[in-house]
């Protein structure tokens, strides 16, 4: 998607990607090995201008050497903090962005006292390489704690209070190189096992809305970002709980591919580019639904009034994101009665 929009501005992009079947590849020259790979990562920087990323856990240390040959956009800064839970959650914190009271867990004593002092239920989660509900475990007993502590490695853990909430919302946006901000409507986000299903936007509330700028342009000027960023919030009681930032492209912004004036892809190549950022202005009501698994039946889905398709050519496996299709009504109910009827169509595995 990053390429699809490059062509238009006159970009060219160069990948590098541990497998010759990435969906990049249908579309740009790549390198293939591993994202560690001093050589390789070598000569990525020789042939480019800019290096960017749409993977939080590429290894910050492999990109480190780089830094002194090639602007690297988002910076390691930015990359380090997303790629621990903890760190993530003090820098939130330290920005004054509430947060789920939680505690590091580095054993069962630390387990038992976190689950004493911020109560059960709650949810014990790696604190590095978890996404797409990986590496996460809800605990409602003490009975469990053993086995969550066994499944998850037993160290490097963090323990969260469960949240009741009534939505999740994400805000995206985009800075460039000159301080510039452009931010993006919030969307509201359904999950199921931790892996987004679909996405509604523009989510009309005001106020959350100045909130989520607000704490999305600390984050940015914090760490003084270049690019994309996304952050997931709960939100309880009328207010947002920052769960997780993403420092790339994000799911929960794919509707703006063809939901927005500018998609988030295109804006974030403006921004890692130097170039303007583009208006974030949406064209309608919009739902974005994922594949998952497998595909559903093409022709079906294009039939329905203003469905655009996405396929990402990737081979099907339970739980994989395979593409996904966007909606985009003038009204919000014939959005919802588009979207209904486009589920009846797609079958997650």
């Amino acid at each position: 998607m990053l390429a699809l929009a490059a062509a238009p501005l006159g970009l060219r992009c160069l990948f590098l990607d541990r497998s010759a079947t990435a969906p990049a590849a249908q579309f740009a020259p790549m390198l293939v090995g591993e994202l560690t790979d001093p050589a390789l990562l070598a000569d990525l920087a020789k042939r480019c201008d800019v290096l960017t990323f749409d993977w939080e856990n590429v290894p910050a240390g492999a990109l480190a050497p780089l830094a002194h040959t090639i602007p690297i956009r988002p910076g390691p800064a930015a990359l380090e903090v997303s790629q621990d839970r903890l760190a993530e959650k003090s820098l939130f914190t330290r920005l004054r962005i509430p947060v789920t009271p939680h505690a590091a867990v580095e054993g069962r004593a630390d387990l038992e006292r976190a689950a004493r002092r911020l109560g059960l239920p709650g949810v014990l989660k790696t604190r590095r390489l978890g996404y797409d509900g990986k590496g996460q475990v809800l605990l409602r007993e003490p009975a469990e704690f053993d086995r969550a502590l066994e499944t998850l490695g037993g160290r490097d853990l963090i323990y969260e209070k469960h949240q009741r909430f009534s939505a999740e919302v994400s805000v995206v946006g985009a800075r460039g190189i000159d301080g510039e901000i452009a931010l993006y409507p919030l969307s509201a986000n359904t999950h199921r096992d931790g892996i987004l299903r679909y996405g509604i936007a523009p989510y009309h509330d005001e106020a959350l809305e100045r909130l989520a700028a607000s704490y999305i342009r600390r984050v940015m000027r914090s760490l003084d970002y270049v690019g994309v960023l996304a952050i997931e919030f709960f939100v309880v009681n009328g207010r947002l709980l920052a769960n997780e930032m993403a420092p790339r492209v994000h799911n929960s912004g794919h509707w703006t591919i063809d939901g927005c004036v500018t998609s988030q892809f295109e804006n974030h190549l403006r921004a890692i580019c130097g170039l303007p950022l583009g208006s974030t202005r949406p064209l309608g009501h919009t739902a974005m639904i994922n594949f998952l698994g497998s595909m559903p039946d093409r022709e079906s889905l294009l039939r329905i009034e203003g469905l655009a398709y996405h396929d990402y050519g990737k081979e099907p496996r339970p739980g994989r994101k395979l593409g996904h299709c966007t909606i985009v009504s003038a009204r919000a109910k014939d959005r919802d009665v588009a979207m209904q009827n486009a589920l009846k169509s797609i079958r997650w595995t």
